[in-house]
């Protein structure tokens, strides 16, 4: 019997891993949290909710499984039967061959994938419905945007450099906040409130006012720093102070580009970001998860990433150069 299951009068603890810093991510641990709280009721203590990240290694911390009824969402799978339930949509969602098997394995049917699923949100909407009868109501409108966000549906990319829309907003403070009050704060509100009143609130405002602030100076170093080489940006941020930038700028620079790769660093990693421009001409060949994995990264078909440890710049740099050759390249037969 799974701990915390229907059969059991116990008060509960439910702890929601997700994939931190990222909107998708705390919009499917909104999803999930409202549908086990209103599936199990007052029995139910206040739920914890715990980020992850990439990064080299084993991202789970020793204390990841620590609840009664644990859950990971929009984040890699685990093999640890303290897992009861995972939903993901990344295409490089298994570490390793032996993960995969053990996803396969599972029959618990609380363990859900498709790398096929523009967000985690929509997919952990729609699994929920088809298997459980859940409606997702009042909620629409986060499911839409998480849609529109993690798949990079925007009309154009000056939208998505604007930052006019609520939605976008909050996107861009959960992506730069260090505050770990400020996530579990926006998942709660995501459960209950239109996007619109939760911008609106002044503990969204007040940081995110700097953090549009450095935005717009964001825009400029990333002109100075572009280079555009094959229908490819590579833009170099590890020496400029800027640990993370819109990843839209570039393709609102230069609209033509069909790629980007940025390296950025911070306190916990060095990164290179790589990404597919949306609006481009034809649609662009390669598979830029697979490519991240050569490097112990991953991602989607259109969007990826490889975290190294801080020190590691100049092999960020090196694997930026790398990947950038290949994107250049005819992608090769499989």
């Amino acid at each position: 019997m799974l701990p915390g299951s229907l059969d059991s009068p116990a008060r509960m603890r439910l702890k929601v891993l997700y994939h931190g810093n990222c909107f998708d991510g705390c919009a499917s641990a909104a999803l999930f949290a409202r549908f086990f709280a209103e599936r199990e009721g007052s029995r139910l203590e206040p739920v914890r909710y715990a980020p992850l990240h990439h990064q080299p290694g084993d991202p789970f911390p020793k204390d990841a499984f620590d609840a009664d009824v644990n859950a990971c969402v929009d984040f890699r799978f685990s093999a640890s039967p303290s897992l009861h339930w995972w939903f993901d949509h990344h295409a490089s969602a298994f570490p390793t061959p032996t993960d995969r098997a053990a996803f396969e394995r599972d029959r618990s049917g609380h363990k859900f994938w498709d790398p096929d699923a523009p967000s985690c949100t929509g997919f952990i909407a729609r699994t929920l419905s088809a298997r459980e009868g859940w409606r997702a109501e009042g909620l629409g409108e986060l499911v839409r945007w998480a849609d529109v966000i993690d798949a990079a549906r925007f009309e154009s990319a000056a939208v998505a450099v604007r930052l006019e829309e609520p939605a976008l907003r909050i996107m861009t403070l959960l992506e730069a906040t260090k505050d770990p009050a400020i996530p579990t704060r926006i998942i709660e509100a995501m459960q209950r409130l239109p996007l619109a009143a939760i911008a609106a609130e002044p503990w969204v405002q007040a940081p995110l006012a700097p953090v549009l602030e450095r935005h717009r100076g964001a825009v400029d170093v990333v002109r100075r720093n572009a280079r555009v080489e094959g229908g490819v940006v590579t833009v170099d941020l590890a020496d400029t102070g800027i640990e993370s930038a819109n990843k839209f700028i570039a393709y609102d620079l230069f609209p033509e580009a069909s790629y980007t790769i940025v390296v950025t660093r911070d306190p916990k990693r060095a990164k290179v970001s790589v990404g597919s421009n949306p609006w481009a001409r034809p649609a662009r060949p390669h598979d830029i998860s697979k490519l991240c994995e050569r490097y112990g990264g991953g991602g989607h078909a259109v969007v990826g990433a490889v975290s190294l440890g801080p020190d590691r710049v100049a092999d960020a740099r090196r694997i930026a150069e790398e990947i950038g050759r290949a994107l250049r390249e005819a992608p090769r037969a499989p």
